[in-house]
Order: structure tokens, then sequence, then C-alpha cells
């Protein structure tokens, strides 16, 4: 992404969110070096959305402490949403079939220029700020892995007639834009084949090794990723240290994506009751989230 990313370290501790309908999810625990490939882990409806939303300062915690970067959450969410974003995240982040893939890259360029750099950035000349422009979404494509001269129609390519893959790499993408320092996926694995799979997790490895701290939400993660699971609350590292300044973690709403797979039967069968569940954990998180 044209240089290397300062990612921020998370720690928490009994970290937990009640909603109206319950705990979303309770007694989360770990901590991961700055750069570090973070999965939550868990079966659909176990919080795990709702777990991402929270460590991104997008939903606000019940229970327990929680530091990402210097940001101590639940207090200084907006700090963290400042360094932080999101990407394939159903009702948060969707990307609308009907426009192309330059379309949704020249609005993210146009929302970045007028809202992600400073006043002084603002009075620079056009021409300038176009031009940072085009080289931030070259470089947030190379990083997400997104050619967009091999999409059938290139940049004119439809969101409706990209792959599964590649309309998760272009959600990723248009949240790099940004440069954020903390990323957050949902359902990375969601109706993907064992290979997509496998060429997922090796993206989001790419962007750990720039720096980035990437939390990705899955049904199992990879070997080498820190592991937080939301089945009962918890991760790989069981006696994480009190939060200070390098470490954090925030609720989120989780809701799977349901669209088709090229996996057949079982797996199907598995996915789409996990979308069920994940509807049901949605509209409780965004309830939550509302009320925070």
């Amino acid at each position: 992404m044209g240089g290397t990313v300062a990612g921020l370290a998370v720690t928490a501790r009994d970290f937990g969110l009640e909603g109206p309908r319950g705990w979303a999810f309770r007694g989360i625990s770990f901590a991961a070096e700055p750069g570090s490939l973070i999965a939550v882990e868990g079966p659909s409806g176990s919080g795990r959305t709702s777990l991402l939303l929270a460590l991104t300062g997008r939903m606000k915690a019940t229970e327990g402490t929680a530091v990402v970067g210097d940001a101590r959450l639940p207090k200084q969410m907006a700090a963290l949403r400042r360094v932080s974003a999101l990407a394939h995240v159903p009702g948060v982040t969707d990307l609308d079939p009907a426009l192309t893939v330059g379309e949704h890259l020249r609005e993210r360029a146009l929302l970045e220029r007028r809202f992600g750099v400073s006043l002084r950035g603002l009075l620079r000349p056009r021409a300038e700020r176009a031009r940072e422009a085009r080289l931030r979404i070259d470089a947030a494509l190379t990083a997400a892995g997104l050619d967009r001269q091999a999409l059938p129609k290139g940049s004119r390519t439809s969101v409706r007639d990209l792959e599964r893959v590649e309309a998760l790499r272009l959600s990723i993408a248009l949240a790099l834009v940004g440069r954020p320092r903390l990323l957050g996926v949902d359902d990375t694995d969601l109706k993907l084949s064992d290979a997509e799979r496998a060429e997922v997790w090796a993206l989001l490895r790419s962007l750990t090794e720039g720096g980035t701290t990437v939390v990705a939400v899955c049904s199992e993660a990879p070997g080498d990723a820190v592991v937080v699971s939301t089945e009962r609350g918890g991760g790989d590292v069981p006696e994480a240290p009190e939060p200070g300044g390098d470490g954090a973690a925030d609720d989120v709403p989780e809701d799977p994506e349901g669209a088709d797979s090229d996996v057949p039967d079982e797996r199907d069968g598995r996915d789409g009751q996990a979308a069920r569940d994940d509807a049901k954990e949605a509209a409780d998180a965004f309830a939550e989230a509302g009320r925070a």
C-alpha cells in the first residue's frame, strides 16, 4: 500500500457486550501485537460480528476492558474509528450491485478527499489532490490483489458480475483507501471453497506483513493466527495483561453475506443456517449499536 503501515496492538480482558436479548459475546480475553492476524472464530450467532464491530470502535462494550493502540474502549471509540476501517460487513459496507467497480472506487476517493484529510489538505490544488487520490486507489487495489484489467469489463464491470472473492477483494480495497492501521473483515470464509479460503487468508496475511493489524471473522481460523473464540468467550492468550496503551477490543454486529456458493450440499446447508443465525445476531447487534 505504498509503504509500511503502523498497525495497532490489541488487548482485551473479560470483554463483553450485553444487548436487549442477552449477551452478544462475553469473557473475551486476548493480546495481539501490532501487525497481527486476529481470527475471530466461532459458530454463527455466537457474537463474532459484534466483537468485530466492538474492536473497531463501532459498538460499545458493556463489560470488561480493551485497548486498541492508544484508544481505550469503550470511552475512546471515536478515536479508534479514525484509524480503523471495515470491509465485507453486511449492513455496514455493502457494495451496490448496480454500480460498477470504477464507480465504487471514485465514490470512495471523493469521500476520502472530503473527510479523510485535514483542512490544510483541502486547500491544496485540485490537481494535486486528484493525483494523490489516484495513487491511493492504485495502492489499495494492489494491496487487495484486485486487477481491474482482469475483470470482464475492466473498471466498468458491475458488482453483480463479480465472483465472490473478487467482491471481497473490492470491499477490502475500498477500506484500504483510507490507509487504516486496523482492518476488520467479516465473513472471510463464508461459502468459499477450500482453495478460495486459502486465497483469502493469504491476502490477509500479506496485509499484516505490510504492518496493518487485521481482525477477521471466520468459522475456522488458520493455525498461524491469533485465535479469539466467541463460542465460550476467550482467546488464545488466556492470561491477557491488563489493557494499557497497546491493546484494544470492541463489540460488533454480525450478519453473514448469504450469497451463492460453489461448494455443494453439506457446506451450503451449514452456510444457509449460518446466514439465518447471523441475521438474528445482526438485528440484536444493530439494536445495541443504536443504543450505544
